[in-house]
């Protein structure tokens, strides 16, 4: 089988909105050329000839949204790619990833022999977001290290589960509830639940937060700005203790922190940055 790839120079701080532009295309997979300097590279892959025009509208309307600008991207090419073992290969360099002091993010292929004491996450990659390497789930897993206590502990925006599988790790007895709007979410998140054992500790549901919502003692909405802004009263109004706001682009604090004053919140009690990513913890 003959693979086309798309690939795309760009500055490096596009590289996510042009991942999401051509996953958006239609897109098999994506790999990211990045050695942390000015300029990168992402191809993206596909079973036939993508059509130039869909994948530029797709780029820019992505950029757009980022509030990144068209020259972002710098030139884009297509070549033929042979078929090879691409899951195989994938499989081998995915390696498991340490996140703050207590975590580490492992696939469920990987074999750990010492794992420092450290709780152990299987999470299966590339399904849905939060796989533990991103820098918006770093902050989360950071945070609820720090400000978790045991209670209960919400979770909107749930994608792999891995802040809810974190959580009901950390306190066994805590009372774990997590929602997502997309339901093809949720059925991943509880098999990565079964996969760590912990399927019984956490309540998933299709939705977001509303008035059947419980309060938690610590709640967790690792969303995007966009997301987050009309849903803080709901937010706030759930959390009996402390709310973690994460997927905010330092871009986009003011957004948010403008609306927190309005909601009577003055000031966050930590601010965390990780890369361009903002965390709050109010």
């Amino acid at each position: 089988m003959i693979w086309y790839a798309i690939d795309v120079t760009l500055v490096s701080k596009a590289l996510e909105a042009a991942e999401y532009a051509l996953m958006e295309a239609g897109a098999a997979g994506c790999e990211v050329e990045d050695e942390g300097g000015e300029f990168s590279r992402v191809s993206a892959y596909y079973d036939r000839v993508p059509e130039r025009e869909e994948l530029r509208a797709a780029l820019l309307d992505a950029l757009r949204i980022y509030d990144l600008p068209s020259s972002s991207v710098r030139e884009m090419s297509l070549r033929e790619v042979a078929d090879r073992d691409w899951l195989g290969e994938w499989k081998k360099s995915w390696q498991p990833v340490e996140v703050g002091e207590r975590f580490l993010v492992a696939p469920p292929w990987s074999e750990i022999s010492d794992s420092q004491g450290r709780i152990i996450l299987r999470i299966e990659p590339g399904m849905a977001f939060g796989t533990g390497t991103h820098e918006t789930t770093r902050l989360c897993l950071a945070a609820i290290e720090k400000y978790f206590k045991g209670g209960s502990f919400l979770d909107v925006g749930t994608g792999t589960g891995i802040l809810s599988i974190a959580s009901a790790k950390l306190f066994p007895t805590a009372r774990i509830q997590a929602c997502d709007v997309d339901a093809e979410a949720i059925e991943i998140a509880r098999e990565n639940a079964r996969l760590n054992d912990v399927a019984e500790r956490i309540r998933f549901r299709v939705g977001t937060v509303d008035e059947t919502t419980a309060s938690a003692n610590l709640t967790c909405a690792n969303l995007t700005a966009d997301v987050i802004v009309p849903l803080l009263p709901a937010l706030v109004g759930v959390t009996c203790g402390r709310l973690i706001l994460s997927g905010i682009l330092d871009s986009q604090i003011e957004l948010v922190h403008s609306r927190l004053q309005e909601l009577g919140i003055k000031e966050p009690i930590e601010i965390a940055t990780d890369g361009e990513w903002i965390a709050l913890v109010i």
